[in-house]
Protein backbone atom coordinates (compact mmCIF):
# COMPACT_ATOMS: atom_id res chain seq x y z
CA UNK A 1 0.00 0.00 0.00
CA UNK A 2 1.35 3.26 -0.61
CA UNK A 3 2.28 6.05 2.24
CA UNK A 4 3.70 8.73 3.15
CA UNK A 5 6.26 10.60 5.89
CA UNK A 6 4.48 13.14 7.41
CA UNK A 7 5.77 14.95 10.54
CA UNK A 8 8.11 11.89 11.92
CA UNK A 9 4.81 9.33 11.01
CA UNK A 10 4.30 7.49 7.91
CA UNK A 11 1.20 7.42 7.09
CA UNK A 12 -0.30 4.55 5.20
CA UNK A 13 -3.45 4.82 2.85
CA UNK A 14 -4.99 3.34 -0.11
CA UNK A 15 -7.22 4.90 -3.06
CA UNK A 16 -10.04 2.76 -4.97
CA UNK A 17 -11.07 4.16 -8.05
CA UNK A 18 -8.93 5.86 -11.46
CA UNK A 19 -10.79 8.91 -12.00
CA UNK A 20 -13.41 11.22 -10.57
CA UNK A 21 -13.62 13.40 -7.64
CA UNK A 22 -11.92 12.57 -4.40
CA UNK A 23 -13.15 11.60 -1.42
CA UNK A 24 -11.12 11.17 2.13
CA UNK A 25 -12.48 8.89 4.32
CA UNK A 26 -10.91 8.94 7.58
CA UNK A 27 -11.95 6.86 11.12
CA UNK A 28 -11.84 6.88 14.57
CA UNK A 29 -9.70 6.27 17.98
CA UNK A 30 -8.30 3.01 17.94
CA UNK A 31 -9.45 2.23 14.76
CA UNK A 32 -8.44 1.73 11.54
CA UNK A 33 -9.68 1.84 7.82
CA UNK A 34 -10.12 -1.90 7.74
CA UNK A 35 -11.39 -2.03 10.73
CA UNK A 36 -14.15 0.75 10.28
CA UNK A 37 -14.81 -1.76 7.05
CA UNK A 38 -15.53 -4.82 9.30
CA UNK A 39 -17.80 -2.77 11.57
CA UNK A 40 -20.02 -1.50 8.40
CA UNK A 41 -19.07 2.06 8.93
CA UNK A 42 -17.35 2.43 4.83
CA UNK A 43 -19.03 4.69 3.21
CA UNK A 44 -17.41 5.26 0.63
CA UNK A 45 -18.55 1.38 -0.91
CA UNK A 46 -21.88 3.02 -2.24
CA UNK A 47 -20.10 5.80 -4.61
CA UNK A 48 -19.46 5.71 -8.20
CA UNK A 49 -17.43 7.51 -10.35
CA UNK A 50 -15.39 8.59 -7.69
CA UNK A 51 -11.90 8.14 -6.38
CA UNK A 52 -11.96 6.99 -2.25
CA UNK A 53 -8.57 7.77 -0.22
CA UNK A 54 -8.69 5.98 2.88
CA UNK A 55 -6.03 6.91 5.63
CA UNK A 56 -5.41 5.46 8.97
CA UNK A 57 -4.11 7.72 11.08
CA UNK A 58 -0.78 8.41 12.63
CA UNK A 59 -0.47 5.09 14.82
CA UNK A 60 -3.24 3.28 14.04
CA UNK A 61 -3.58 0.41 11.40
CA UNK A 62 -0.96 0.38 8.97
CA UNK A 63 0.67 3.69 9.98
CA UNK A 64 3.48 4.47 12.37
CA UNK A 65 3.51 6.84 15.15
CA UNK A 66 5.56 8.82 17.95
CA UNK A 67 5.96 8.54 21.21
CA UNK A 68 4.48 12.72 22.01
CA UNK A 69 1.19 12.37 22.74
CA UNK A 70 0.51 15.71 21.37
CA UNK A 71 1.33 14.39 18.21
CA UNK A 72 -2.57 12.65 18.40
CA UNK A 73 -4.51 15.96 19.30
CA UNK A 74 -7.31 16.09 16.13
CA UNK A 75 -5.55 19.66 15.57
CA UNK A 76 -2.57 17.62 14.76
CA UNK A 77 -4.13 15.23 12.65
CA UNK A 78 -6.06 17.76 10.42
CA UNK A 79 -1.65 18.81 9.90
CA UNK A 80 -1.43 15.56 8.52
CA UNK A 81 -4.92 15.11 6.63
CA UNK A 82 -3.98 18.21 4.37
CA UNK A 83 -0.23 17.13 4.18
CA UNK A 84 -1.59 13.92 2.81
CA UNK A 85 -4.24 15.78 0.21
CA UNK A 86 -1.09 18.42 -0.86
CA UNK A 87 0.53 15.35 -2.01
CA UNK A 88 -2.28 12.87 -3.46
CA UNK A 89 -4.92 15.90 -4.51
CA UNK A 90 -3.22 18.71 -4.68
CA UNK A 91 -5.14 21.57 -5.65
CA UNK A 92 -8.36 19.05 -5.43
CA UNK A 93 -11.47 20.03 -3.79
CA UNK A 94 -12.51 16.59 -2.04
CA UNK A 95 -15.18 15.26 0.12
CA UNK A 96 -14.77 14.34 3.73
CA UNK A 97 -16.30 11.88 5.66
CA UNK A 98 -15.09 10.35 9.10
CA UNK A 99 -16.62 9.59 12.46
CA UNK A 100 -15.77 10.93 16.13
CA UNK A 101 -11.94 11.34 15.99
CA UNK A 102 -12.15 11.38 12.14
CA UNK A 103 -14.91 14.16 12.28
CA UNK A 104 -12.68 16.33 15.14
CA UNK A 105 -9.84 15.91 12.42
CA UNK A 106 -11.82 17.46 9.65
CA UNK A 107 -13.71 20.15 11.36
CA UNK A 108 -9.78 21.19 12.22
CA UNK A 109 -9.31 20.99 8.57
CA UNK A 110 -11.98 22.43 7.10
CA UNK A 111 -11.24 25.68 9.25
CA UNK A 112 -7.85 25.62 8.30
CA UNK A 113 -8.78 25.35 4.30
CA UNK A 114 -12.37 26.27 4.14
CA UNK A 115 -11.88 26.05 0.34
CA UNK A 116 -10.63 22.49 -0.01
CA UNK A 117 -13.72 20.62 1.47
CA UNK A 118 -16.68 20.22 -1.36
CA UNK A 119 -19.07 18.85 1.50
CA UNK A 120 -18.18 17.70 4.80
CA UNK A 121 -20.03 14.26 6.51
CA UNK A 122 -19.38 13.94 10.20
CA UNK A 123 -20.40 10.16 11.71
CA UNK A 124 -21.12 9.88 15.41
CA UNK A 125 -19.88 13.12 16.49
CA UNK A 126 -17.22 12.87 19.80
CA UNK A 127 -18.10 14.42 23.06
CA UNK A 128 -16.99 17.68 22.81
CA UNK A 129 -16.95 21.15 25.36
CA UNK A 130 -18.62 20.92 28.15
CA UNK A 131 -18.81 16.94 28.15
CA UNK A 132 -15.17 16.48 27.45
CA UNK A 133 -13.56 17.05 30.74
CA UNK A 134 -14.96 13.62 32.16
CA UNK A 135 -14.48 11.86 28.78
CA UNK A 136 -10.75 12.65 29.34
CA UNK A 137 -10.85 11.29 32.81
CA UNK A 138 -11.54 8.25 31.19
CA UNK A 139 -9.30 8.30 28.40
CA UNK A 140 -6.38 9.16 31.45
CA UNK A 141 -7.37 6.31 33.13
CA UNK A 142 -7.35 3.78 30.55
CA UNK A 143 -3.83 4.92 29.32
CA UNK A 144 -3.32 3.68 33.28
CA UNK A 145 -5.06 0.41 33.21
CA UNK A 146 -3.21 -0.43 29.88
CA UNK A 147 0.51 0.50 31.60
CA UNK A 148 -0.47 -1.08 34.80
CA UNK A 149 -1.99 -4.59 33.27
CA UNK A 150 -2.25 -4.55 29.72
CA UNK A 151 -4.44 -4.34 26.64
CA UNK A 152 -6.55 -7.42 27.64
CA UNK A 153 -7.56 -5.96 31.14
CA UNK A 154 -8.91 -2.71 28.82
CA UNK A 155 -10.90 -5.12 26.23
CA UNK A 156 -12.26 -6.60 29.19
CA UNK A 157 -13.02 -3.62 30.73
CA UNK A 158 -14.84 -2.07 27.47
CA UNK A 159 -16.93 -5.42 26.69
CA UNK A 160 -19.33 -4.10 29.79
CA UNK A 161 -19.78 -1.27 28.13
CA UNK A 162 -23.59 -1.17 26.65
CA UNK A 163 -23.52 -0.93 22.87
CA UNK A 164 -25.77 1.89 21.09
CA UNK A 165 -28.70 0.16 19.52
CA UNK A 166 -27.42 1.05 16.11
CA UNK A 167 -24.41 -1.41 17.03
CA UNK A 168 -26.74 -3.90 18.15
CA UNK A 169 -25.86 -6.62 15.59
CA UNK A 170 -21.74 -5.27 14.91
CA UNK A 171 -18.55 -7.77 15.41
CA UNK A 172 -16.72 -7.93 18.49
CA UNK A 173 -13.08 -5.92 17.28
CA UNK A 174 -10.16 -4.95 19.63
CA UNK A 175 -8.38 -1.61 19.30
CA UNK A 176 -6.23 -1.43 15.92
CA UNK A 177 -3.14 -0.20 17.60
CA UNK A 178 -0.13 -1.62 18.87
CA UNK A 179 -0.42 -1.83 22.95
CA UNK A 180 3.33 -0.08 23.63
CA UNK A 181 1.21 3.30 21.83
CA UNK A 182 -2.20 3.24 22.42
CA UNK A 183 -1.51 4.95 26.07
CA UNK A 184 0.04 7.87 24.33
CA UNK A 185 -2.65 8.03 21.89
CA UNK A 186 -5.47 7.69 24.58
CA UNK A 187 -3.17 10.73 26.30
CA UNK A 188 -3.11 12.96 23.38
CA UNK A 189 -6.97 12.14 22.95
CA UNK A 190 -7.40 13.40 26.81
CA UNK A 191 -6.02 16.54 25.65
CA UNK A 192 -8.25 17.32 22.55
CA UNK A 193 -11.66 18.83 21.33
CA UNK A 194 -13.81 20.06 18.46
CA UNK A 195 -12.95 23.65 17.73
CA UNK A 196 -14.59 26.21 19.35
CA UNK A 197 -18.64 26.65 18.82
CA UNK A 198 -17.61 30.18 17.13
CA UNK A 199 -15.65 28.96 14.99
CA UNK A 200 -17.55 26.13 13.52
CA UNK A 201 -20.72 28.53 13.00
CA UNK A 202 -17.65 30.18 10.31
CA UNK A 203 -18.03 26.46 8.72
CA UNK A 204 -19.90 27.09 5.40
CA UNK A 205 -19.29 23.70 3.69
CA UNK A 206 -22.67 21.86 2.87
CA UNK A 207 -22.86 18.98 5.87
CA UNK A 208 -24.36 15.82 6.78
CA UNK A 209 -24.26 14.74 9.86
CA UNK A 210 -25.31 11.04 10.99
CA UNK A 211 -25.78 9.98 15.05
CA UNK A 212 -26.75 7.56 16.68
CA UNK A 213 -28.60 7.23 20.10
CA UNK A 214 -27.56 5.68 23.41
CA UNK A 215 -23.73 5.96 23.00
CA UNK A 216 -22.18 8.50 25.67
CA UNK A 217 -19.28 8.58 24.17
CA UNK A 218 -20.56 10.17 21.30
CA UNK A 219 -23.60 12.02 22.56
CA UNK A 220 -26.58 12.67 20.24
CA UNK A 221 -26.55 16.31 22.37
CA UNK A 222 -23.01 17.15 20.88
CA UNK A 223 -24.61 16.05 17.00
CA UNK A 224 -27.98 18.14 17.41
CA UNK A 225 -25.67 20.91 18.84
CA UNK A 226 -23.66 21.00 15.85
CA UNK A 227 -26.75 20.72 13.28
CA UNK A 228 -27.68 24.35 14.87
CA UNK A 229 -24.14 25.74 14.93
CA UNK A 230 -23.22 24.59 10.70
CA UNK A 231 -24.71 27.33 8.67
CA UNK A 232 -25.69 24.43 5.79
CA UNK A 233 -26.41 21.20 7.45
CA UNK A 234 -28.59 18.19 8.23
CA UNK A 235 -28.96 15.50 10.87
CA UNK A 236 -30.17 11.71 10.42
CA UNK A 237 -30.24 9.81 13.61
CA UNK A 238 -30.28 6.40 13.96
CA UNK A 239 -31.77 4.11 16.19
CA UNK A 240 -31.50 0.71 14.86
CA UNK A 241 -28.94 -0.98 12.91
CA UNK A 242 -31.25 -0.46 9.87
CA UNK A 243 -30.56 3.00 10.52
CA UNK A 244 -26.56 2.37 10.31
CA UNK A 245 -27.61 0.26 7.31
CA UNK A 246 -29.12 3.65 5.12
CA UNK A 247 -25.93 5.49 5.56
CA UNK A 248 -23.95 4.68 2.84
CA UNK A 249 -27.02 5.71 0.54
CA UNK A 250 -27.67 9.16 2.44
CA UNK A 251 -23.66 9.50 2.57
CA UNK A 252 -23.54 8.85 -1.55
CA UNK A 253 -26.59 11.37 -1.96
CA UNK A 254 -25.14 14.46 0.10
CA UNK A 255 -21.59 13.94 -2.29
CA UNK A 256 -23.83 13.50 -5.81
CA UNK A 257 -25.77 16.60 -4.83
CA UNK A 258 -23.20 18.52 -2.92
CA UNK A 259 -25.38 18.90 0.19
CA UNK A 260 -27.75 21.26 -2.27
CA UNK A 261 -31.61 21.25 -1.77
CA UNK A 262 -34.32 23.90 -2.58
CA UNK A 263 -35.92 24.49 0.81
CA UNK A 264 -39.64 24.58 -1.23
CA UNK A 265 -39.45 21.85 -3.50
CA UNK A 266 -37.05 19.89 -2.34
CA UNK A 267 -35.37 19.84 -6.12
CA UNK A 268 -31.71 19.38 -6.41
CA UNK A 269 -29.55 21.37 -9.07
CA UNK A 270 -27.13 18.27 -9.82
CA UNK A 271 -23.03 19.19 -10.80
CA UNK A 272 -24.45 18.20 -15.28
CA UNK A 273 -27.02 21.45 -14.40
CA UNK A 274 -29.95 19.07 -14.21
CA UNK A 275 -32.98 18.72 -12.01
CA UNK A 276 -32.68 15.67 -9.59
CA UNK A 277 -35.35 14.52 -7.13
CA UNK A 278 -34.61 14.57 -3.30
CA UNK A 279 -34.67 11.39 -2.06
CA UNK A 280 -36.51 11.25 1.68
CA UNK A 281 -34.77 9.77 4.48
Amino acid sequence: MPAIKVNGATLDYDVAGDSGPLVVQLHGLMSSRSRDAHLGLDLGRALNGYRVLRLDARGHGGSTGSPDSRDYTWDRLADDLVAVLDEVAPGEQVHGVGPSMGTGTLLHAALREPDRFETLTLMVPPTAWGTRKAQAETYLANADLIEREGIIAYVELGSTTPVPPALADAPETRPAVDEALLPTILRGAATTDLPTREQIATISTPTLILAWTGDHTHPLRTATRLDDLLPHSRLVVARTPYGVMAWPGLFAEHVFTRGVEHPMTGAITLPTGRAGEAHAS
